[in-house]
């Protein structure tokens, strides 16, 4: 079975992609990073078929060019500089960077290594191949159409009923069910409901003149891991400084469960209080957290109700409503909601990453605020993690107590 290409845009990625490489582009050039997939669901399996069709797709992608057109939307958005843009005019994905074959657990092993303002480019387009192959390959693609479009009329009939009443972004690029599926939920959204605020595909915001939207992930913090000058317990502090020296303000929403929120809080002092316009939430109890973040804000002055709790962990909707209900009047509240916008179907999606496991060869980890979504493939250096990371919130606990 030969499919269509499935990314016909360098724009069909996220935005934080480019919110993150514009800061590594001006920082931190000389960095390597190496990336690893892994597919959690147990009993998947990926056929020498869908190997080779996504080693096909890969090499599709790695001859793509931005368009003049592309690289001027992005110009246009605020915060995108002018040199950064001028970069991607040069820049390209580079077929080298990747490795593909039918080996693991799963029967699919890829890994990307490179420089690091390049290698990480390729996480959401490599997402989007391998869900698209998986399921027009393994199932009926057009019965799993059917059955997404009977729960998007559902999800619209409820926001246009009142049942739902938030608003939220689609984040729905990395385990959509296809590239043309993303594009009907996206345009449906946002123009039969007054709920969507914009995505964060870029194309797609670009196509419909919505809002994209997006800070930082994960892999922005990690990668301070492994820069020899800074210690692992203060990753967080260096992430921070760097993003706003870079946006001075602008694009200011934090993210604070990479090396648990507990010690992010530390290093969310007062001065980052006042510079970032809000916080995200992607792991542990979202009702615990934001009591927390609440909690935080009003411990230096700062009035929750002028700051952003961003809800974007696993949520459908039904789950955002509650949490809307119950944060509504005390903060600003916003939803990043992926999967079960862009891949919810009559079957089980897929639950898969593409994670940064070594920067300039030294191993870097996530350790979460939810016990089971650590990957690291160096088992001895995330105990290392998790005792630095101790030692530092024991020892301000103890001088807390002086």
């Amino acid at each position: 079975m030969k499919l269509s290409p499935i990314i016909v845009s360098l724009l069909d990625t996220d935005l934080y992609k480019f919110n993150m490489d514009q800061v590594i582009f001006h920082k931190h050039t000389d960095l390597c990073g190496r990336y690893y997939f892994k597919c959690r669901n147990a009993g998947v399996r990926f056929t020498p078929e869908m190997v080779k069709e996504i080693e096909e797709q890969v090499d599709h992608l790695c001859s793509l060019r931005f368009t003049r057109e592309e690289l001027d939307y992005l110009r246009a958005i605020r915060f995108i500089k002018n040199d950064y843009v001028e970069f991607l005019r040069l820049w390209h994905p580079i077929r080298d960077y990747v490795s593909v074959s039918d080996e693991g657990e799963c029967g699919l092993t890829v890994v990307v290594d490179g420089p690091l303002f390049s290698a990480m480019q390729f996480e959401i387009y490599l997402l989007e191949i391998i869900n698209e192959v998986y399921f027009r390959m393994a199932y009926d693609y057009d019965t799993l159409v059917r059955s997404a479009e009977e729960r998007l009329n559902a999800k619209i009939e409820a926001f246009n009923n009142g049942k739902y009443d938030f608003q939220f972004a689609e984040f729905g690029c990395r385990r959509r069910l296809s590239r043309d599926w993303q594009d009907v939920v996206v345009r449906r959204f946002s123009r039969e409901t007054k709920a969507c605020v914009g995505t964060s595909n870029v194309y797609l915001a670009w196509k419909y003149d919505l809002t994209p939207i997006g800070t930082y992930a994960h892999e922005y913090v990690q990668m301070y891991q492994g820069i020899d000058e800074i210690p692992l317990a203060y990753t967080n502090h260096y992430a921070m400084q760097d993003w706003y020296d870079e946006y001075k303000g602008d694009n200011g929403t934090a993210l604070t469960d990479t090396i648990t929120t507990e010690l992010f809080l530390m290093d969310f002092n007062r001065s980052m209080v006042n510079n970032y316009t809000g916080v995200r939430h992607d792991s542990g109890d979202p009702y615990a957290w934001g009591e927390r973040i609440i909690k935080h804000y009003e411990s230096y002055g700062v009035d929750p109700k002028t700051k952003l709790l961003l809800f974007s962990d696993s949520l459908d909707f039904d789950r955002a409503q509650k949490l809307w209900e119950h944060f509504r009047n005390r903060s600003k509240v916003s939803f990043g909601i992926g999967t079960f916008c862009s891949n919810d179907t009559c079957v089980s999606p897929l639950n898969i990453v593409i994670k940064l496991q070594y920067v300039n060869d030294r191993p870097v980890a996530k350790l979460s605020d939810s016990p089971g979504k650590e990957m690291c493939l160096d088992r001895d250096y995330l105990v290392y993690l998790r005792r630095s990371v101790d030692f530092r919130l024991h020892r301000a606990d103890a001088e807390t107590k002086k």
